[in-house]
């Protein structure tokens, strides 16, 4: 049997589940799932902590997931699927963190992660793109599933790689079965749109149309 596969999904995982968005509210005294979104991962910690801290908890679990791959990656050199077992498994760690009760992020700043540790200029082609279609939808929800299909497919292409590719359509599965509320609020009309960043009293409004202001901040909580 070889042991690579197995130090590299419980690296990826236990690192993956290392979650900053969450203890910071737990420090603050609160569960941040029980706010804004009800994420635990760096584009809620933006909405109930502010932009700097949002962005700080996004670049975490960004490098936690790089920074594992590289560690996986030294010390099994000769293991092909590195990348994509240590990046699929600090996706799922940060899904589905055992100690909150499996119920974490939606896994897009680890996907960013791997992305980079792939090829830093696929990275970047990769953000601007997605960027530009969250612009155009104004939905951030779309980001993570498109972008985690899309470097699949890239991945099996340049690495003619079938196992890898099976390794990581389990993080495509795990990512796409998060997104699939939010693709049921789109079509409800109770998503929050990106425009919340620029517009956060009118989306709030959109969302809870003519509620009272009590039944406002619970509409935009349950979101």
């Amino acid at each position: 049997m070889r042991w690579e596969p197995v130090f590299c999904a419980l690296i990826g995982y236990f690192v993956g589940i290392i979650n900053p968005s969450y203890l910071i509210g737990r420090i603050k005294g609160f569960d941040i799932r029980e706010k804004g979104s009800g994420n635990a991962g760096g584009s809620n910690a933006l909405i109930v902590f502010g932009k700097i801290a949002g962005v700080l908890c996004s670049l975490f679990d960004i490098l936690k997931a790089f920074f594992a791959i590289l560690l996986c990656r030294w010390l099994f050199p000769d293991f092909v699927q590195a990348l994509a077992t240590c990046g699929t498994f600090c996706i799922l760690g940060h899904i589905f963190p055992f100690y909150m009760r499996f119920k974490g992020g939606k896994g897009l700043a680890c996907l960013g992660g791997m992305i980079l540790a792939f090829d830093w200029r696929l990275f970047l082609i990769m953000l601007g793109g997605e960027i530009v279609l969250a612009l155009i939808l104004d939905y951030i929800c779309v980001v993570a599933p498109s972008a985690s299909v899309i470097f699949t497919v890239y991945y099996g292409i340049v690495t003619k790689d079938v196992v890898g590719v099976l390794v990581l359509l389990l993080g495509v599965a795990a990512i796409c079965s998060r997104h699939v509320v939010n693709l049921r609020k789109i079509r409800a009309g109770t998503e929050m749109h990106l425009s919340y960043l620029w517009h956060p009293n009118e989306e709030i409004d959109r969302v809870a149309g003519g509620a009272s202001d009590e039944e406002k901040d619970d509409a935009f909580n349950r979101n």
